[in-house]
């Protein structure tokens, strides 16, 4: 069992968490200040590592930001960190019934964080009468063509794929392969959304 961080330590992570974040928000320290009810000062100091946040404190911040409490803990070090290593030809193999329409899906990477889903996968859709289906979603969604051709319908607009294009879409529109040209379409699919 390893020892506990030392105060020092999280004081540390956590003032280097909340300055990434309060950067990323495009936010002084004053504005965060105005925002949060917590002194600029404070600010200052917890960002350097110089004070330790109490509870409140922290729940103020994570108000003022729009950000999960434990956003503040990201750099902390845990016992343990998920992986997935797929080898070639492997992975979960599923199968997709929309009306009429069916394809096969290879499931090849599922992580799920506190504030990010993140999935990858490989899918054959193969030329018939039905259309494959349409969605609309969050997040963003990538895909990268591996094999024949397809159209991709992206709100009001076509793209065919061929082998090597790829296309990444706001997944708030619809989106999805409205036809195969080629007796079969393979693709890489990825999509990742907060939570």
């Amino acid at each position: 069992m390893s020892a506990l961080p030392s105060s020092n330590t999280l004081d540390a992570a956590l003032g280097s968490a909340l300055r990434d974040i309060r950067k990323s928000h495009s936010l002084t320290a004053r504005a965060l200040s105005q925002k949060s009810g917590i002194s600029a000062a404070m600010i200052s100091r917890l960002e350097r590592g110089h004070a330790s946040a109490s509870m409140a404190t922290l729940n103020a911040l994570s108000q003022a930001l729009n950000v999960p409490l434990v956003s503040f803990f990201r750099e902390i070090a845990t016992e343990h960190s998920d992986y997935t290593h797929v080898k070639s030809g492997e992975g979960l193999v599923s199968t997709r019934l929309v009306g009429e329409h069916s394809h096969q899906y290879v499931s090849l990477a599922l992580h799920t964080r506190s504030e990010l889903q993140f999935e990858a996968r490989s899918v054959t859709l193969v030329r018939q009468d039905s259309h494959p289906p349409q969605y609309v979603s969050h997040g963003v969604v990538f895909v990268y063509a591996l094999q024949g051709q397809a159209i991709y319908q992206y709100g009001q607009r076509d793209f065919i794929l061929n082998p090597g294009d790829s296309i990444s879409v706001d997944a708030e529109l619809s989106h999805g392969f409205t036809e195969v040209i080629t007796e079969t379409f393979t693709f890489l699919t990825v999509q990742a959304e907060r939570r």
